[in-house]
């Protein structure tokens, strides 16, 4: 996903490249707000744990979570962003840190409860 995203001009970090594969969700969620980059997730469920939901607030993390995209390959998870871009980046703008919001499967963002 993240080569397709580049492609298409996005400055994208990977979580391996500056976390180790098990660090816990709070540690990088934390070190990405910190930096104020925005976060892309499959996991859904990140935003009903309580040490995540915490380290979201006290980070101001942005975060989106590609939801119910259930096993699609990095190509299509990339096209359903890019398709989403536009609101992502308008979510960006107009909503204030911290939040998550979902991206669906035909490109719509809806910010959710934090």
């Amino acid at each position: 996903m993240a080569g397709a995203l580049r492609k298409a001009g996005l400055n994208i970090e990977i979580h391996d490249d500056h976390f180790a594969q098990n660090a816990e969700d709070p540690e990088w969620l934390t070190a990405c707000g910190k930096k104020n980059w925005i976060v892309v997730t499959r996991d859904e469920r990140i935003r009903y744990r309580v040490a995540e939901r915490q380290a979201i607030r006290r980070a101001k993390v942005r975060a989106f979570v590609l939801a119910a995209q259930g096993d699609l390959r990095a190509e299509m998870l990339a096209e359903i962003f890019l398709k989403a871009l536009p609101k992502i980046r308008r979510t960006v703008t107009k909503q204030k840190p911290p939040f998550i919001a979902k991206i669906s499967r035909g490109g719509d963002v809806t910010a959710l409860a934090l």
